[in-house]
């Protein structure tokens, strides 16, 4: 199958599903707009679907890896939505504590690719645990359509506390050495950037992948160290980066920012065509760096 790549869509088109993505656009919106890059045999959902992701073929750390040992664990979350579930990997061989990572997904809750993204946390000597925000409506649905449509009926005040507290679970699993960091994507960028300043000492590093920036007047509680990634076509997101990045230096927080030349939102999600192979794969180092240094 020939893997196409955000190179081989009209720059137009790859907007539209980010607005279709993220909630602006439902799936008959996009679909009548798409409709005029829909050419020589092509049509409108071919389009869509070629611009969904891939899940199995983009696997990096197959579910039954024996140098892991993956389990669903579910966590009390009284000030959220009272009972939560995640996802948590440690090494298989671990003989001493280590260092946790939250690891908090885009806006369609904990799919195939964020376990993935955890499991390939725990290779890398942390143990990681990934909740599900959309677990109080049943969980991931299984279909990224499904999960888009349920997402929004979260309570978002209410998900920002389930959120706070799957960092508490995490901090004193047994397996961790009670030092954690948070890692997140689109909206769980977004997530880290709020818990670091919700968090204060008990977050060691935030590593934020092209989320939205937090609330302004709050960043003067960050004391957690912060590495921004971000992609260069990014609009919506980089929009806030100046104001955000005044408030870090305003608040004296330890942070840098990484900005990806022709990169897309979503360029680390190796299931979709936006991904791109060689900033993701910088970024991924990056960020293992940046957490050995601080959560370590």
């Amino acid at each position: 199958m020939e893997h196409k790549t955000a190179h081989d869509f009209d720059q137009e088109l790859l907007i539209l599903f980010d607005a279709y993505v993220h909630g602006v656009l439902d799936r008959r919106g996009f679909l009548d707009q798409a409709a005029k890059y829909a050419v020589g045999g092509v049509t409108a959902a071919m389009l869509l679907d070629q611009l969904s992701p891939r899940f199995a073929e983009a696997q990096v750390v197959k579910t039954d890896d024996q140098r892991i040992a993956p389990e669903y664990l579910e966590y009390d979350s009284p000030n959220g939505n009272g009972r939560m579930r995640g996802y948590f990997v440690a090494p298989a061989a671990a003989t001493a504590k280590l260092p946790g990572i939250l690891v908090i997904h885009e806006n369609r809750g904990l799919n195939p690719h964020i376990e993935d993204v955890a499991r390939r946390f725990a290779l890398e000597n942390f143990v990681a645990f990934a909740p599900d925000a959309l677990f109080p409506l049943g969980g991931y649905p299984g279909t990224e359509d499904q999960a888009r449509e349920l997402f929004p009926k979260l309570d978002q005040a209410k998900t920002r506390e389930d959120f706070v507290a799957g960092a508490a679970f995490l901090k004193a699993r047994p397996e961790c050495t009670g030092k954690i960091g948070a890692v997140g994507f689109c909206y769980g960028g977004g997530m880290v950037n709020y818990l670091a300043t919700r968090l204060g000492n008990d977050l060691s590093a935030g590593v934020p992948f092209y989320g939205s920036s937090p609330n302004t007047e709050h960043v003067a509680k960050i004391r957690s160290p912060l590495m921004v990634q971000s992609a260069e076509v990014d609009q919506r997101i980089n929009a806030s980066w100046p104001a955000f990045e005044a408030a870090l230096k305003a608040a004296n927080v330890t942070y840098e920012r990484h900005l990806y030349p022709g990169t897309q939102h979503g360029f680390h999600n190796d299931t979709t065509p936006r991904y791109d192979e060689a900033a993701a794969r910088l970024a991924w180092e990056r960020t293992i760096t940046f957490l050995n240094k601080y959560v370590r």
